[in-house]
């Protein structure tokens, strides 16, 4: 076993809390299912939002989620102009065998950040 990283991202459609809530549950349970991770996994996961997002903390989410002994943090995302409206992202860092390979998920509009993952999406 060892430690892994890996990003994901996902676009909100309205910065409503179920909105919030909704798209962060469903960025991490195709985090999670593409990884095949177990809470007991994961180490912890940091979370970003951009500055159009403040209707809820995205950790809320992944808390429902079962992460409750999960250490879960959420910043603000940098502000860069003509950047993504509405995103969140997350970084995850976890245990798995060694010869896993991480799956990075980047969700709805979120994609376009990394076009480069995108044959893996």
């Amino acid at each position: 076993m060892r430690l892994f990283a890996l990003r994901g991202a996902v676009s909100v459609e309205r910065n409503e809390r179920d909105d919030v809530l909704a798209r962060t549950e469903e960025l991490m349970r195709e985090v999670m299912a593409r990884n095949g991770l177990a809470p007991e996994a994961l180490v912890s996961c940091l979370f970003t939002a951009t500055q159009d997002l403040d209707a809820e903390f995205p950790a809320v989410a992944a808390r429902r989620l079962g992460l409750d002994r999960v250490p879960l943090l959420c910043a603000q995302e940098i502000a860069v102009s003509g950047g993504l409206p509405r995103v969140i992202r997350v970084l995850v860092h976890y245990h798995a065998a060694d010869d896993h390979t991480p799956q990075h998920v980047y969700l709805g509009e979120a994609r376009a950040l990394r076009a480069d993952l995108d044959a893996a999406q």
